[in-house]
This record gives C-alpha cells, structure tokens and sequence, in this order.
C-alpha cells in the first residue's frame, strides 16, 4: 500500500529588519535630495558636465532610493488573494528599474562626452573642485549610511551601487577639476563623465543581470540543482527524485519543490522530514514543497534528470 505526502514549510527570516532599512534609505535620500538641488544650480552656472553628470546620476540616486522605499513597503505586506507570495518580487522590480536607468543615462552621458571631447567648452575649475569635494562628503554619509542596510536584498543593493557610483563620480570629478584650475584644459571635465558613464554601464548590468535571474527563476548563485537532486537520493530509503525545482522568490528566499520516491518499506512521512532537514542545513531552504510517494515496485525508476558535478 502506497503513501503521500506534501508539505510546505515557510522560514520568516526572509531577511531584513525592514524599518531600519527605511530609515537609513530615507535619511540618504534626504541628504541626496538637498544636495542634488545646489549642485544643479552651481553645474549650470560652472559649464560643467561632470557636475552636471553628476547631477543627472543624483537624480536617479534619488529615484533609485524612492523606489526602494515602496518596494521595502510593499514586500512587507502579506500575500492575500491571488497574491500567495504577497508583494515580495517588488523588490526585485525596484532593482530590475535601478539598473535600466543607469544604462539609459549611460547612453546620454556618453554622447555628451564625446561632444565635448570634440568641442570642449569652458568650464570653471574652481566651481567643480568646490562642488565636488562637498558632493564627496555627502554621498560618503549616504554610502555609509547604506551599508548598515540588509544588502542582501537586490532592491537595497540597487540604491547603494546608485550612492557608491555617485561617490567615485564625484571623486572623478575632483580630480576633472582641479586639472581645469592649474592647467585649463578642459577636456578633463567630459574624460571625468565617460569615466563616470563607463562605472554606472558595469553597475547598471550587473543589476539587470541578477535580477533578471529571479524573474526568471533561475537556481541561488552558488547553488547546484544537480548536487540537491543527488544528496537528496542518497538520503537513506530514498529511490528516486524528479520535477526538482530552485528558485528564488526574492533576494535572499530561496525555495524548491520535488517529486520524492521512498521504498514500499519507508515511512513517508519520516523521509519528507530528513529531506527537509537536508535542504534547510545543507542549502539553507527552508520553504519547501515536497511530494513523496512510496515507489511502484513494477514501474521503472526515474532517470536522474541532472548531472552532478
């Protein structure tokens, strides 16, 4: 006589605490907010696109923070309805919309400087200098402010690449400066921008990258479906595994579902705990859906479906 058995188990250490998230996003978007204003303002006034550049980029520092600050709101909110994961893949939409703005300003930066490559206009050293050793003191209080949050979560990860690319660009920009003040030549002004640009096109990608990764469903990085398949028939009683599926929901909740096969001898119920146990400690999964079934002795065996490496 044959059993099954199915079970889902949930972890709620899906992460984060999220209010504090909030409030070291909300203070950063403070301070980019009240800065990003003067700089726009010195930027035109200076003939700068590396001021202005960085302008544009605090600008999507600020969006990027916004964005992550509904996403986190979101995420928190429990599934309902035809919700049954809730909101939590809004994250990965925060980051997926961080890394699409970043190539999109990539491009216009990079015609820009180019242009002014070509046809490089006056600029005024001493304002960029200035502005930018300020923009360096803001935006290093933002990245700090930033790393005391859970950056596991693609969304947060989204908005400190946002403060940090921000930061080494005002870095450049300095620099971009103080060549303009002692020797006048201005092209330092567009070098320091496609420098800039060349950053946010590597941050913008590995964005879309990772987050394209959970949308489609693709199995945690360092983390082997092969290797899961061949531990969990090696499992004591265990005399087949197939349908094996990894995926994350959301940065840092991971999730797998399987169809077990357990000799007519075992218990079900006992099999489906040690296997369990296996995904939690080994590959820390602990939302699992497992269906195990006592093996039809006159059936042939399921051929694993991966290879181990």
């Amino acid at each position: 006589m044959s059993a099954s058995a199915a079970r889902h188990t949930h972890s709620h250490d899906h992460g984060i605490d999220a209010n504090a998230d909030r409030r070291y996003l909300g203070a950063a978007l403070a301070l980019i907010v009240g800065f990003m204003a003067v700089e726009v303002v010195i930027g035109v006034v200076a003939g700068s696109l590396a001021l202005s550049t960085d302008a544009g980029h605090m600008l999507t520092d600020a969006v990027a923070i916004g964005l992550a600050l509904v996403a986190l709101r979101l995420a928190a909110r429990p599934a309902s309805g035809s919700f049954t994961y809730g909101l939590k893949r809004a994250e990965i939409l925060s980051a997926q919309a961080n890394g699409i703005t970043f190539l999109l300003l990539v491009v216009y930066f990079t015609y820009e400087g180019v242009r002014r490559l070509v046809h490089p206009p006056d600029v005024d050293g001493g304002f960029v200098l200035v502005t930018a050793l300020a923009g360096i003191g803001v935006n290093l209080l933002a990245t700090l402010l930033l790393r005391r949050a859970n950056r596991r979560s693609l969304n947060v990860e989204g908005a400190f690449q946002h403060i940090l690319n921000d930061l080494i660009a005002f870095i450049g920009t300095a620099v971009a400066g103080a060549v303009v003040l002692l020797t006048g030549w201005t092209r330092a002004d567009a070098i320091a921008a496609l420098l800039v640009a060349a950053l946010m096109a590597k941050a913008g990608y590995g964005l879309i990258r990772e987050s394209g990764r959970v949308f489609l469903e693709a199995a945690p990085r360092g983390c082997n479906p092969a290797r899961i398949e061949a531990d969990l028939s090696e499992l004591p009683g265990v005399a087949g595994v197939h349908d094996l599926h990894v995926w994350e929901v959301t940065s840092g909740f991971p999730a797998s579902s399987a169809h077990v096969l357990v000799a007519p001898d075992r218990d079900c119920h006992a099999s489906r705990v040690r296997a369990e146990q296996l995904l939690a400690e080994r590959y820390q999964i602990r939302h699992t859906t497992l269906q195990v079934d006592h093996r039809d002795t006159k059936q042939a065996l399921p051929m694993p479906t991966r290879r181990a490496n």
